[in-house]
């Protein structure tokens, strides 16, 4: 550690610690979003130089885009957040012309810097300007590392990103990183405070057995799908898109949330593509994140999120499953605040300490798939005077869950990205076609 005195201690969180000692997978844990551009004529088209002065003005804003995560000496904590005196800003960007516009090229871009390994030596962030044949076509790819921020943290940061926020004087840069001995001390009241608060740990962490459907129980195994086998590292994206209302009085229509109406499309989508090469699971076991905060700051980063997995009936009737939905997560425990990441957390260090964690995660007949629900902002947010007419969202998740389903509703749109591995679904187009046809249904109903 360089020499310091008295300097904030940054620290990453339990939650942090375990996203960063399981990235052990073929494809890298990491998170983000397409913000495609409604380009102004009267402005500078975007380019490297427009995208280089932009996040030049803004990333001082945002402490993690130039901080490094670095390990203590023993007896001195968990890893903390420092500056990296060696920060520069053009390692971070990359631009990449298309041939031909459209979703689907985009998308491709989007899928080869998402499975691109980020070098934890640095800031763990990468920024992709794609642009097309014809002027005023362009979309930014925003990559960072699951360890940096969970979804809603990574909304925090496009908001911060974006114009219109008050820039605030973020101090001389780069800071010192703590002594040795502040470390130690650090550490030293962190355990005495654990202590104190251990009867509520303690609690928290049986509410977060119960959270995950383990309380005092046997896991229920799920059953064994195509779907579910160790993924590469390569991964395709295809996304539906909708307006946000009508599924909004859908789901008021039918008691439901905007999240059941998803939910059972996807499970839908997912029983069609079984279907069709001839397997018919009983029940499909959804795993939802659930977040412990209710909104984020660009100064509160990291990750706060548990997970409950939901075991949906896998009947072909929509509205029948709609209803299995609404029961399910209508009929969950009112505790359910992300406890589980407790005490998933001990059992995944625990594992990657051993160097299990991928063998296990690998071969787990836990859940099918993963869900994410995040709820951006109701007004269109302008990138550099450009105006980001849609965000499409982006995550890898690890293991044998060959696909999974990013969602995130954004100025009056619903958009789902599925994020699939195509060795384990050649036929996703099938999946996103049947998704889309489901939703539709579902809303016109």
């Amino acid at each position: 550690m360089h020499p310091a005195s008295g300097t904030r201690i940054d620290r990453a969180s339990p939650n942090d610690v375990t996203i960063l000692a399981t990235d052990r997978g073929a494809a890298p844990m990491n998170i983000g979003a397409v913000l495609v551009l409604e380009t102004d004529p009267k402005r500078s088209p975007p380019d490297i130089a427009w995208l280089r002065g932009l996040l030049s003005a803004r990333i001082p804003v945002v402490p993690r885009f130039r901080h490094r995560l670095v390990a203590t000496p023993p007896g001195c904590g968990r890893p903390v957040w420092v500056d990296d005196p060696d920060f520069v800003l053009d390692r971070h960007l990359s631009a990449y012309d298309l041939d031909r516009w459209g979703t689907e090229n985009i998308l491709q871009v989007a899928a080869e810097v998402l499975c691109s390994r980020l070098d934890r030596g640095r800031p763990l962030w990468r920024a992709c300007l794609v642009t097309g044949p014809e002027p005023g076509q362009a979309a930014l790819v925003l990559v960072i590392h699951h360890v940096l921020a969970d979804g809603l943290a990574g909304l925090a940061v496009l908001a911060a990103l974006a114009d219109g926020l008050g820039m605030t004087d973020p101090g001389p840069f780069p800071q010192a990183w703590p002594r040795r001995r502040e470390l130690a001390r650090d550490a030293v009241r962190a355990r005495l405070s654990a202590l104190s608060t251990l009867p509520r740990a303690l609690q928290r962490g049986a509410q977060g057995l119960a959270e995950l459907g383990l309380g005092g129980q046997r896991p229920t195994l799920a059953e064994r799908i195509s779907l579910n086998r160790p993924t590469g590292r390569r991964r395709r994206l295809t996304t539906v898109t909708v307006p946000l209302d009508p599924v909004s009085e859908a789901a008021h229509h039918h008691g439901a949330t905007v999240n059941d109406i998803v939910l059972t499309a996807v499970t839908g989508a997912l029983v069609t593509l079984l279907e069709r090469g001839g397997e018919r699971p009983h029940q499909l076991v959804v795993s939802v994140p659930i977040s412990a905060r209710r909104s984020a700051a660009v100064t509160r980063l990291g990750n706060e999120t548990g997970v409950v997995p939901v075991a949906v009936p896998a009947v072909s009737d929509d509205h029948a499953r709609l209803r299995a939905v609404v029961a399910l997560t209508h009929d969950a425990p009112r505790h359910q605040r992300a406890s589980s990441a407790g005490p998933l957390g001990l059992v995944f260090r625990a594992l990657a300490r051993l160097g299990l964690f991928q063998a296990v995660v690998d071969h787990q007949r836990l859940v099918h798939t993963f869900e994410t629900n995040v709820r951006g902002p109701r007004e269109s947010l302008e990138l550099g005077g450009h105006r980001v007419a849609q965000i499409v969202p982006l995550a890898v998740n690890p293991g044998n869950v060959g696909v999974s389903f990013g969602v995130l509703s954004y100025a009056g749109q619903l958009v789902v990205t599925v994020v699939a591995d195509p060795l384990i679904v050649p036929d996703q187009d099938l999946l996103t076609t049947s998704l889309r046809r489901i939703l539709g249904d579902l809303v016109a109903d």
